[in-house]
This record gives structure tokens, C-alpha cells and sequence, in this order.
């Protein structure tokens, strides 16, 4: 959709005073970016013909036209701010946007020993990666209740595994295998490490699942005794699963879609995130346009071939991933969420009463105020 541009001599009584990410272009020099909750009002403090008294920036005889992005929801606004800053200041975006990078619990597989570690640097070596969390000490948190399930080693040397190695702590504890005093060996160390992969990737059924199973058999077999250590083991391994953080997923299953208001009536945006990857919005009608009236379902399936995810660095996917996670984990969180694995997965009857509700709430809301 292509933004409205201004030209001088600027009519700003035709400017919805609404949220928007616009920009100042400059006769010389780079443009003004700025995002808004109120652009009419904005845009009149930038632009009108500035008072000998006034302290305020103003833009009157620099600006040479200005283009402006409605963005009525904050995911709107920070995506719409994240793709402009990008192109205009390709050098210093990040330092507009004031992003942090969204911390993981990553699991380092291209170790001869696999360990873990919270990092905010995705890898491109062979690694699992799982989150995105909240903060870091968060992720640590899950990390350290995570290792208490698996005997794998929390130390971050490089091993050279030795009988006469001093061990820690933890292997006198038996929380982890001693591959460093050569109590195991490679093969047998990495079964319990494939273990723990496992764990993240299945979101912890691999181990929930067969502890299920042998507490049922304990049970009827009327070994109470058994059956109440597994159903200890049970709750703690839920214990540790509740630690997550609600996005916490690996990477190669972190997708979902949000419904958002669009600025057109009779529309919203959806926005789609495929591992690790922000599509464009879409503008999605709520009626059907056409002379055959097709349900919203099907309308929604049929979209799915015509989405297209732009190819990232893993840089530039890190930083898809910290939009996501800034704006899901905030308090202004103000679009529904859906997370699935992979568009084979995509839960249709639940975006579609998002897409209904949104559709009555934008026609019960009151129009923009006036300027």
C-alpha cells in the first residue's frame, strides 16, 4: 500500500490526528523519522511557520514534503518504524529503534561435549536454539531448573578429558555425567545431551510423556511406592516447564500471527512471523469483495500460498525476533497473538473470531477526534 505524501504548501486539515510513523523529508540532509499518537497535532508543531518565542524543533523552511504510515496498533508502529529506519539510516537504525536482542537458552551441539548457555547471538554452527525470554535472568532461571532434569555439564570449558581432571561440584552431586574424568565417554555423554534436545524440541513430552506412563504401570501394578517418586519427578519436570516464558519455543517452531486494526474500514492487518521472519502485512477484508461470498476461513486458507518471508541474515533475524518479543512481552500489548509451529499448523477457527471481533470493535469505535 503506498503511504500518503505531502507537498508544500501543506494541507494538514486533511491529515487524520491519528497514530503514525511519518517522515520529514529535508531539502538537504537526511529525513526526520518520528512516530506519533496524534499526527495532525504533530505534524502542525513541525510544520507551521514558527514564532520568534518558541524553543520547539520546527521543520517549516527545511521540510521539502513529508510521508506519513497510519499505524493504529503498536505492532503496526513498531514494524512500520523498524522498515523505515532500516532504509534511511542503514547504519545507526538500532540506535533509533533502542533494541535489545531477545536472550536464548542455547543448546551447542557442535561441541564434542554439549552444554548449554543463555546468549542473545544466534548461531549458525549446529546449535538448538530456544526462546525468545523475557530477560536473561529469566532464561538463566529456566537454564539452571532445566540441567537439574539431565546430567549434562554446566561447566563452559572446553573439555580435555582426563582421570586425573579435578571434576565439580555437580558430578559429586551425580548432576552430571563426568565426561571430563572419563567416567563416560563421547557416545554415551551425547545420548543424554540428544536427550535434553529432545526435551526443548518436543516442549517437554519426551520426558513427561514416558514418566506418565511408567507412574500409570507402578499404579496398577500397586507399587505406591514407585508411583509416588514418578509422580514427584512428574511435577517437577511440569515445575520446570512453567518457568518458560510464554513465547519460549525453538527457534525452528516460533511462528504465530497477530490481528491488528487496520486504517482502512471493513479491513485488519494481519501479521505473519515464520520462524523467525516478519512477513508484510496484510490487509485482509472482512467481508468477502467478490460477487460469491466465501467464509472468512477460506478466504484465510487461500491467502497462504501468496505470503512471502524476506531472507534474513541471522542478524536480521535476531532482530525480527527481538521486535517480536519487545512487543509481546510489553504491557501495551494491544493485538491478539497466535503462535503455531509451521503454516500446516495455523489454529483457522481461533483467527477467525479474532478477525470477527476485531472487525465489530472497529465498527463500534469512535471515529478520530477532531483537530
Amino acid at each position: 500500500m503506498t503511504a500518503p505524501s505531502l507537498l508544500p504548501p501543506y494541507d494538514l486539515a486533511s491529515i487524520p490526528d491519528a497514530p503514525a510513523v511519518f517522515l520529514i523529508h529535508l531539502h538537504q540532509g537526511r529525513p526526520y523519522l518520528a512516530r506519533t499518537a496524534r499526527l495532525r497535532r504533530r505534524l502542525a508543531r513541525l510544520l507551521s511557520p514558527p514564532t520568534s518565542s518558541s524553543r520547539r524543533l520546527n521543520l517549516h523552511s527545511l521540510a521539502a514534503s513529508v510521508e506519513y504510515h497510519l499505524t493504529p496498533s503498536r505492532l503496526s508502529s513498531s514494524l512500520t518504524f523498524y522498515r523505515l529506519a532500516q532504509a534511511h539510516f542503514p547504519g545507526e537504525y538500532l540506535n533509533f529503534l533502542k533494541l535489545r536482542p531477545a536472550p536464548f537458552v542455547k543448546l551447542i551441539l557442535s561441541n564434542p561435549f554439549p552444554r548449554t548457555a543463555v546468549s542473545t547471538r544466534l548461531s549458525s554452527s549446529q546449535a538448538l536454539h530456544y526462546g525468545p525470554f523475557r530477560s536473561r535472568a529469566s532464561a538463566e532461571r529456566f537454564e539452571q531448573d532445566l540441567l537439574d532434569l539431565f546430567q549434562v555439564r554446566r561447566c563452559q570449558e572446553d573439555l580435555i578429558p582426563s582421570p586425573d581432571h579435578p571434576g565439580c561440584i555437580y558430578g559429586e552431586m551425580m548432576k552430571c555425567l563426568r565426561p571430563c574424568q572419563q567416567v563416560v565417554g563421547p557416545e554415551e555423554y551425547r545420548s543424554e545431551a540428544n536427550r535434553l534436545s529432545a526435551f526443548l524440541s518436543t516442549q517437554g513430552h519426551s520426558l513427561l510423556e514416558p514418566v506418565s506412563s511408567a507412574r500409570e504401570r507402578a499404579s496398577q501394578d500397586l507399587d505406591f511406592e514407585q508411583a509416588q517418586r514418578l509422580h514427584s519427578r512428574y511435577l517437577r519436570i511440569e515445575q520446570t516447564l512453567k518457568l518458560r516464558d510464554d513465547l519460549a519455543a525453538p527457534l525452528e517452531s516460533l511462528s504465530g500471527a497477530a490481528v491488528s486494526p487496520s486504517p482502512v474500514p471493513g479491513e485488519v492487518q494481519l501479521f505473519f512471523f515464520l520462524q523467525g521472519a516478519w512477513a508484510e502485512p496484510v490487509h485482509f477484508p472482512i467481508a468477502a469483495t467478490s460477487s460469491e461470498v466465501l467464509p472468512l476461513d477460506r478466504r484465510l486458507r487461500e491467502l497462504l500460498p501468496s505470503l512471502q518471508f524476506p531472507r534474513l541474515t541471522l542478524r536480521q533475524r535476531a532482530e525480527h525476533i527481538s521486535l517480536l518479543a519487545r512487543w509481546f512481552y510489553s504491557s501495551y500489548r494491544d493485538s491478539d497473538w497466535f503462535s503455531f509451529t509451521s503454516l500446516d499448523d495455523i489454529p483457522y477457527r481461533r483467527l477467525v473470531r479474532a478477525i470477527s471481533g476485531a472487525g465489530r470493535h472497529a465498527s463500534s469505535a469512535p471515529g478520530p477526534a477532531p483537530g
